[in-house]
């Protein structure tokens, strides 16, 4: 499970970088979508399990980074 979770780690922040056009909402929801499927693959989750994460963190991203950029 370390050898599939520590490189999607270390390639979190080189996808991220490729973000610099986004709004910070835009950049929130990538971020925690992918945040959110990640955590929900390394629990062992199933298929349908890690898509909502996915979907359930992309959502917490944008808000986040919407109400951020806000200020």
């Amino acid at each position: 499970m370390k050898r599939i979770a520590i490189p999607m780690l270390l390639l979190a922040p080189v996808l991220l970088a490729g973000c610099e056009n986004m709004s910070p909402g835009q950049k929130g929801a990538a971020t925690g979508a992918a945040l959110g499927s990640g955590i929900g693959m390394v629990a062992g989750g199933s298929f349908g399990q890690v898509v909502g994460a996915g979907l359930i963190g992309g959502a917490a991203g944008y808000v986040t980074g919407s109400a951020i950029g806000n200020k």
